[in-house]
């Protein structure tokens, strides 16, 4: 397959996630609609994603220490997470199985994004301890907003079916990363139709997957005529394929519970 054949499919799968976007509008309680582009998103984040993640709708975070998420619209996480609740589709996910949360909006306004950042940073707050680390003489680890890590942090993006200009949504992040640690600040917002806000990095010029100290923000606007969902594509894949985790450790989840209580023992001759 050519490369301007796999650019044309993911047009085709552009249009169709649109028209199943205006479809959406039929919807008379926001609820509904809000939860029909989530899975939109969802079902497209699973098209282009590594094998060895899935997405999930309409999940919570939680750690070993007690800590919880705000309730995300999506969450990428390791394939093999398991599944501890899952009430009427709701989720309670581990949060050392977590790679990532994708904010959905329908509007991008000011407070939507201030909100989604928000949600990134408690996310990315999170410990992530509970892991039963395999002994060997290599260490993993992974570099990212300019922090080496012994596990892959959370990763935080915003997608938008429309919203405010690029420019003037890339001033009220500016504003709210002004002051922060880079390690809060989100890895990039997409906007259908208009294009996306990414991190150029100081010293390569390049465009990276997530920001870094002295990370320039950087308005990218659609071709005329096209979406942004097959960069998107590329750019979820690049910035996924790389996830790894540590095997799971549930016992720390357990806290203080009482397993059992230790009342004979027998010797072996």
């Amino acid at each position: 397959m050519s490369q301007e054949a796999l650019a044309n499919i993911l047009r085709s799968v552009a249009k169709r996630m649109r028209a199943d976007f205006e479809q959406s509008k039929v919807f008379s309680h926001n609820g509904e609609a809000g939860t029909s582009r989530e899975v939109l998103v969802r079902n497209f984040l699973s098209s282009c994603l590594p094998a060895h993640v899935q997405a999930i709708h309409n999940a919570e975070i939680v750690a070993s220490d007690g800590g919880v998420s705000r309730q995300c619209d999506v969450v990428v996480v390791n394939r093999e997470t398991p599944p501890l609740t899952s009430l009427g589709g709701y989720r309670v996910i581990p949060n050392e199985c977590v790679y990532g949360l994708v904010e959905v909006k329908t509007n991008l306004t000011r407070n939507d994004l201030l909100d989604s950042c928000e949600k990134i940073r408690n996310a990315r707050r999170l410990s992530k301890t509970a892991y039963r680390r395999v002994p060997g003489p290599i260490t993993r680890t992974t570099s990212a907003y300019g922090r080496s890590y012994d596990h892959f942090p959370t990763s935080g993006i915003v997608v938008a079916f429309d919203g405010l200009n690029l420019k003037t949504l890339g001033d009220h992040l500016v504003e709210w990363c002004k002051g922060r640690p880079v390690w809060e600040w989100p890895d990039s917002i997409w906007v259908l139709g208009k294009g996306a806000l990414q991190w150029r990095n100081a010293t390569s010029g390049l465009l990276d997957r997530t920001p870094s100290p002295g990370a320039f923000l950087v308005q990218v606007d659609a071709p005329e005529g096209e979406d942004v969902l097959l960069p998107l594509a590329l750019h979820l894949n690049i910035h996924f394929s790389e996830a790894w985790m540590h095997p799971l450790d549930l016992v720390p989840y357990a806290g203080k519970s009482v397993l059992g209580t230790a009342v004979r023992e027998w010797s072996v001759p």
